[in-house]
């Protein structure tokens, strides 16, 4: 793998917050899963050509391929993005990502999922509100969660502060993924399905879950083991955190430059 890769191993905790419970299962996605929700912000500004930069919390719309790109920040429920989404699709327009496909994507459970079914490697995961192996990465799935926020737990004392933080002292349920000792978490950011600088392997990923969920901007997180990986999450990211290249890669597919 590529060593320009952003690799963490964090051990905090998400913030506390509510939502639906869901019955214990492994491996599959029972039921109705809840959507994360965020308080709707104050409106985002939506820029134009002669916008040099992306900046906090705006969105761009663009033309291409027959359909209109959303590019944003955050795509979660009650997001300026997502009503974007939303009231280009009731005006019939076709528009990518869909919003049905912003919500599944950032739902662990239900991104892995569809990801498996895609044909990507992915982690193993469960659902619980105790019981967690170690060492593993954990997840909140509560209303207010955000796939952005993780976890990588490897001892029980450690585990308990965050479990006892994601659930709300034991009210809503978290998502696991049991991992290797020697295991590497590591992050990339993906442009329209495209990365910089990075390995076959996960630029192949990348296509694939752009093809899947068609969300421009997206941090996608790896659980990596020797030469193989597979996808953790799908999280948000923020403009501020991507590297020159991304925002130049950004700003080309926002002033129809790039043609690949």
């Amino acid at each position: 793998m590529n060593d320009r890769w952003d690799a963490s191993a964090e051990a905090g905790a998400m913030p506390e917050s509510g939502g639906s419970i869901l019955s214990k299962t492994a491996g599959t996605a029972s039921g109705a899963l809840p959507r994360p929700v965020v308080k709707k912000r104050a409106a985002a500004h939506v820029l134009h050509r002669k916008d040099h930069a992306m900046v906090r919390d705006s969105l761009a719309v663009i033309q291409r391929d027959s359909a209109c790109h959303v590019i944003a920040e955050d795509y979660s429920y009650k997001s300026e993005a997502y009503y974007t989404i939303l009231a280009r699709e009731q005006a019939g327009e076709a528009t990518r990502p869909s919003s049905r496909d912003v919500l599944d994507a950032f739902v662990v459970p239900v991104c892995l999922e569809r990801a498996k079914r895609a044909g990507i490697p992915v982690a193993e995961w469960g659902i619980s509100q105790a019981y967690v192996p170690l060492p593993a990465i954990l997840y909140g799935i509560n209303y207010f969660a955000t796939a952005t926020d993780y976890a990588v737990v490897r001892d029980s004392d450690q585990s308990k502060d965050v479990i006892k933080h994601i659930t709300n002292r034991g009210k809503y349920p978290f998502c696991y993924q049991k991992i290797d000792d020697d295991a590497a978490i590591c992050t990339c950011t993906a442009v329209f399905g495209k990365t910089t600088d990075r390995c076959a392997t996960i630029a192949g990923y990348a296509e694939k879950l752009y093809g899947l969920f068609s969300i421009p901007l997206v941090n996608m997180v790896f659980v990596r083991n020797g030469d193989t990986c597979a996808l953790s999450s799908l999280a948000p990211t923020r403009y501020t955190r991507l590297s020159p290249g991304e925002r130049a890669f950004l700003a080309a597919y926002r002033d129809h430059q790039v043609f690949l």
